[in-house]
């Protein structure tokens, strides 16, 4: 598993005599039928069974139960909590947006400010351990609301530096990536992608082998190893005149596709486990994690190919 965040058995693939255990499972249908046969042959009156029939006839015909109704996860559940952790995320987005380029404003010789980035990924980074950690036991909304204004802020910093070296940069990357996460959504939709074990891996060990990098590359540039002229780092660096940044960012981008669709895969399972309805709070988390990471790297794509 990719995702951090879907790292709870309420995910995991379970037994089935362990998904039976759920309120409202497997066993409640088979208590519930056994219960109708044993009512049905100790009815003495007609009139019993009739209202009985009735009884069975308007819950047939009833519409079905919702996510309210069952206490029970749903995908549809989950997707309007999803979009309101982004909504909070794009409201942050604008005051780190509008922080950061107010300091160029005030000050052009010292540049754009870089405090709601940092905050940004600094709170955002410890309220996603937390989150992690804690969602095992108990889920607590509130710690995901605050880590989607954090990261709000971090992606609002970030953007807005960005766009004062590459202007136009965050309009193309926003696009690119509401591309992506769509094809993506739709190939997953329709059955065309799975995730299957073997790929799986293959991706897991590519991301250790990139975080690996990546952390190298920051050790190297903040000990002033590499040349000062290269701002991206080993990214920056070219083989067969093509930056090495686009050759890696290209293969990222399909590992966080890929990621995406590891994270419905998992939304997946635990509707089907019969999650408690405040686990698509973990789930839409999770797919903030994927969606804000697929964001910096095309982000990071688009400005090394203009600087070149």
């Amino acid at each position: 598993m990719s995702n951090f965040a879907f790292n709870n058995p309420a995910f995991q693939q379970q037994d089935p005599r362990n998904v039976a255990t759920y309120p409202g499972g497997p066993q409640a249908g088979q208590a519930g039928q056994a219960g109708q046969a044993a009512q049905f042959g100790s009815a003495a009156h007609a009139g019993m069974d009739a209202a009985i029939g009735a009884q069975l006839e308007g819950m047939y015909t009833a519409p079905s139960a919702g996510a309210l109704e069952t206490d029970r996860m749903t995908v549809e559940d989950t997707v309007w909590k999803t979009a309101g952790l982004f909504g909070i995320m794009l409201v942050f987005a604008a005051i780190g947006w509008f922080f950061t380029l107010g300091g160029v404003a005030a000050d052009p010789y010292r540049g754009a400010s870089l405090l709601p980035w940092i905050v940004g990924a600094l709170g955002g980074f410890v309220l996603a351990m937390v989150i992690t950690f804690t969602s095992r036991k108990k889920v607590r909304p509130a710690l995901i609301f605050a880590y989607a204004a954090f990261e709000g802020l971090f992606v609002g910093g970030i953007s807005a530096f960005f766009e004062t070296l590459w202007p136009g940069v965050v309009m193309q990357a926003t696009l690119a990536t509401v591309a992506v996460v769509g094809v993506t959504l739709a190939l997953f939709a329709s059955g065309k992608i799975r995730a299957t074990a073997k790929m799986t891996k293959i991706v897991m060990i590519a991301m250790l082998g990139y975080l690996v990098f990546s952390l190298l590359n920051l050790v190297l540039m903040w000990t002033h190893v590499l040349p000062q002229g290269q701002a991206f780092g080993l990214y920056s660096m070219k083989i067969a005149g093509i930056p090495l940044g686009l050759i890696i960012g290209v293969l990222v981008v399909f590992m966080a596709a890929y990621s995406l669709v590891m994270d419905f895969d998992q939304i997946q399972q635990g509707v089907r486990n019969g999650a408690p309805r405040k686990y698509g709070w973990v789930g839409g988390f999770g797919i903030m994690v994927t969606v804000v990471w697929l964001y910096v790297e095309i982000l990071r794509i688009i400005a090394i190919a203009r600087s070149n």
